[in-house]
């Protein structure tokens, strides 16, 4: 059983985070603007759950580390690429706040990017760097500048777009580090920029995957030091399926859909 704070308990992926948190058995620190919001085994079970209120976006790292100190794992599920600057630094003053523990006190931490942020292919070329999707991902790079410039015992999830839908079960998900976790045609990788961008929608798909999934790697990783230390982790789904959600953000023609 670990001790795990949450940030951004309520919303889709957070709310997967706590309720698989708690039927493992661990004990949950939730922090949230809105406690009405949790599911109701936060209620049944409030032994089990300490819940904070508060907002995260006006929150100084020290006030951030007393919530922190003690923890053994951190799992950030709060902020959007697409809140631009306030997501930068949500994650730089989280960051900033684990930073001021004691190296031994720090917890394991589990941030949140998505696949624009893993290398496409040897040249280390990456999703973000390309026309249409810098303009969006551009905080995800920021936000990995800061959290590898730390001495953190830290895990970045990158997954596509990520839907309500049955776990698969991590036994059937591709998982890469640093890298896609999808075969990139051969015939693609040396293609300059703007005649990649649409082989990378058409990859997107392979990508999609349930919260339920995400939720269960980063709880299943929370030992210090494992594999996936300092490591972004990509998900795919299974060889030939292909998952759909009606928006995501990197839709050609759609850059700015929600």
């Amino acid at each position: 059983m670990s001790r795990i704070m949450i940030f951004g308990a309520t919303g889709s992926l957070g709310r997967h985070v706590l309720r698989q948190g708690l039927a493992a058995g661990h004990q949950i620190t939730v922090f949230v603007r809105t406690p009405s919001r949790l599911p109701l085994e936060t209620l049944e079970t409030p032994t089990q759950v300490s819940v904070h209120q508060g907002d995260l976006g006006t929150l100084a790292p020290l006030e951030i580390a007393q919530l922190i100190e003690g923890q053994d794992a951190l799992v950030n599920c709060a902020g959007h690429v697409t809140d631009g600057r306030t997501f930068v630094d949500i994650i730089d003053r989280l960051v900033t706040a684990v930073e001021s523990l004691p190296t031994a006190a720090q917890p394991v931490c589990w941030f949140l990017a998505g696949a624009a942020l893993l290398y496409i292919d040897e040249s280390g070329r990456k999703g973000i760097e390309l026309p249409r999707l810098k303009s969006i991902y551009w905080p995800h790079g920021v936000n990995f500048e800061r959290i590898g410039r730390s001495g953190l015992d830290w895990r970045l999830l990158c997954p596509g777009p990520m839907v309500e839908e049955s776990a698969l079960g991590l036994n059937r998900l591709r998982i890469a580090l640093d890298r896609l976790p999808v075969a990139v045609p051969t015939f693609a990788r040396a293609l300059p920029g703007p005649l990649f961008l649409p082989i990378f929608a058409y990859l997107i798909p392979q990508m999609i995957v349930p919260y339920a999934d995400a939720a269960a790697l980063m709880l299943a990783n929370l030992d210090p030091g494992n594999a996936m230390a300092r490591h972004r982790v990509g998900l795919a789904l299974p060889l030939g399926m292909r998952g759909k959600k009606a928006q995501w953000v990197t839709k050609p023609g759609n850059v700015n859909q929600a």
